[in-house]
């Protein structure tokens, strides 16, 4: 049996949502309440100010200063690379019970490999919307998203949901494929860094997250070319997001106005020091002081470049109560809806902590438009 939720409409669904469970055989089972219900997506009215400048000290900081800032891991029953490039897979670590100091340790770990899979999770995902906020509130600044979903009363958390007949996703219909590189919000000034992410409902196969490292990604290119690249700075957008919902897609509300940013081609994470590309199809529109035909011939080679790099790609499957942490700032990611035409459903809820404005590779980079 696979848990469905099940949607009136776009506009009634902003009030009421109804789950129901379905069988995949044709047999009729009885209605089970869906045990997230309360994390359904909740599309408030509610109009939010510009977001303001903050000072973002990363606690990754405080675990480069221990003797051994990987001590969080020594109880682990595995821990073991996904690629070698990117990723790494933990059991027997329960993240609700983490110290402060064991979520530093988390911070540093994740910024180091840009992608860590935590499985067996139940107690995490379990604990409920207030738990995530704390959480959440130790690796920065808890980010409000400006059009998605959230669960009523909590506007911090930013919800994936799909089922077989609706969806509150950013996505392309009109598109050959579902994959979609992105950083998320990098239309910020300050993009999150360390981010949470689970699935609360998922299919039986399928609907896996892609990730890919920025960081690998560069290493790729010639020495030259990114010595050119460092020197360039593009403007990120978050107006096409916006105009997606004011056209009735995606419950159709705009809580905060959407806003153009400029970062670095090429960015330096402020702890480990490594560079990593910093452009994605999503958001990034255009590089600052080229003309359009030049602009657009490099993103493009680099967006190519990111699309077709699968050695330097890893694959986040989801096993029931598993939960993903990665760093915005040195990896993409795309969501895989291959299962859109089966009826099942995928409800997931992203904890999203701002971090610092991206610092240019290249010292001493003009961010102005």
């Amino acid at each position: 049996m696979s848990t469905t939720a099940t949607i009136t409409t776009p506009v009634a669904e902003r009030e009421q949502l109804t789950v129901h469970a379905t069988a995949v055989s044709e047999e009729k089972k009885p209605e089970e309440e869906y045990r997230y219900k309360h994390l359904l997506p909740h599309f408030s009215e509610d109009r939010y100010p510009p977001l303001e400048p903050f000072e973002h000290v990363d606690p990754a900081f405080r675990a480069l200063k221990l003797a051994n800032p990987r001590a969080f891991l020594d109880s682990a029953e595995s821990v073991s690379e996904i690629t070698p490039h990117l990723g790494t897979e933990v059991r027997g670590i329960n993240l609700a019970r983490l110290d402060s100091s064991g979520r530093d340790q988390l911070a540093l770990e994740v910024a180091r490999r840009g992608l860590v899979v935590f499985r067996d999770q139940q107690e995490f995902i379990d604990n409920g919307p207030d738990f995530y906020l704390e959480w959440g509130r130790h690796f920065g600044r808890l980010h409000i998203h400006p059009t998605s979903g959230h669960p009523k009363g909590y506007p911090q958390l930013h919800l994936v949901y799909r089922d077989a007949s609706t969806s509150f996703n950013f996505e392309r219909d009109d598109s050959i494929t579902t994959i979609l590189w992105h950083s998320d919000v990098s239309y910020e000034l300050q993009p999150p860094g360390l981010t949470t992410f689970f699935l609360l409902t998922a299919p039986p196969s399928g609907g896996d997250t892609l990730f890919t490292s920025q960081v690998a990604a560069l290493k790729k290119l010639s020495p030259q070319f990114v010595a050119f690249l460092k020197t360039l700075k593009a403007v990120h957008s978050g107006v096409e997001q916006a105009n997606f919902s004011r056209a009735g897609r995606r419950g159709g509300t705009v809580r905060r106005e959407p806003v153009e940013n400029v970062h670095p081609i090429v960015r330096k994470h402020p702890v480990t020091g490594e560079e990593a590309l910093y452009v994605n199809r999503q958001f990034t529109r255009r590089i600052v002081g080229l003309k359009r035909e030049e602009s657009d011939a490099i993103l493009n080679l680099l967006y190519d470049h990111i699309d077709k790099s699968a050695d330097v790609q890893a694959r986040a499957k989801w096993e029931p109560y598993t939960v993903v942490l990665w760093d915005n700032r040195i990896t993409a990611h795309s969501a895989n809806v291959d299962f859109r035409h089966l009826p099942y459903a995928r409800h997931g809820a992203r904890i999203t902590p701002q971090a610092e404005r991206p610092i240019p590779a290249l010292e001493g980079l003009d961010l102005s438009a």
